[in-house]
């Protein structure tokens, strides 16, 4: 990956689903930029939040989650990105999708150990 890079930020809630299957929407997001050869994407599973439909979401008493947010961030070149986003947005119903510009300052890769 090389400068200038975006930053997208795909928010969901943890119980969106996908296909016949009903796999878990950010699983089969992540799969679907992972086949799109974009160089990475983690999710992260959000305490608490709420978006446009003013709906809180949190775990709730003993553990049942209540629709938890879940945010998957996306760093690459912006024509990669964009690629990318109709088969995104075709995928997400209820959710929103941001670009952010950003400053590529360091990539560290794993090596094999030695120093």
């Amino acid at each position: 990956m090389q400068a200038p890079v975006k930053m997208m930020l795909i928010f969901l809630d943890e119980t969106d689903t996908w296909g016949e299957s009903r796999v878990p929407l950010y699983e089969a997001i992540v799969e679907s930029l992972m086949h799109a050869s974009i160089s990475g994407a983690t999710v992260h599973n959000g305490i608490m939040g709420f978006g446009a439909n003013r709906q809180l979401h949190r775990k709730r008493l003993f553990g049942v989650t209540d629709e938890r947010p879940v945010t998957i961030t996306v760093i690459e070149q912006e024509d990669k990105l964009r690629a990318v986003l109709p088969k995104l947005q075709g995928m997400i119903r209820e959710g929103l999708v941001f670009l952010v510009d950003g400053e590529l300052l360091h990539i560290g890769l794993r090596g094999d150990g030695q120093e």
